[in-house]
């Protein structure tokens, strides 16, 4: 069974073979929860982002791991899918239920996203729909946070 998780990896890893443009970019994430978010590059093929975001009377903030690949043989287009988790503390439900009190959420995350990297500007533009799954406070699926997000890179 681990050599078979082994060479899972291993073949992920070389079908996602590509030169990442940058090590870090800050930017503006727009969408239904808006905010900040940073990414760092752990090399040409992973990275971590993280966002901190706000939406129904709170806010949040997300961590998340991520595997890029060039997308469609177009240098600057990138695509990537990730995982991680987010906590927050927020005084409403997504019924717009507003409560006396906040309520803490900690949850799980996963991303889907494509990006461009403007080469004579350093901007990086991305698209991205991120699902989460809330362990305590709302509990349940939220699946309608995607955004498009700007970021300088460097």
């Amino acid at each position: 069974m681990k050599k078979k998780i082994l060479i899972g990896i291993i073949l992920l890893f070389s079908i996602t073979s590509f030169s990442q443009n940058y090590s870090n970019a800050v930017g503006l994430r727009g969408g239904f929860a808006s905010g900040i978010t940073f990414k760092h590059m752990l090399g040409e093929k992973a990275g971590f982002e993280f966002i901190a975001d706000s939406r129904w009377g709170g806010g949040s903030i997300t961590g998340l791991y991520e595997i890029h690949a060039q997308a469609f043989a177009v240098d600057g287009l990138n695509w990537y899918y990730g995982f991680g988790g987010h906590i927050g503390s927020y005084r409403a439900n997504k019924n717009n239920n507003y409560f006396n009190d906040a309520r803490t959420v900690i949850g799980i995350d996963g991303i889907l996203g494509i990006e461009y990297n403007i080469a004579e500007i350093p901007i990086n533009i991305s698209l991205d729909y991120k699902p989460a799954f809330n362990l305590t406070g709302y509990t349940g699926f939220w699946g309608d946070n995607g955004a498009l997000s700007v970021r300088y890179y460097f």
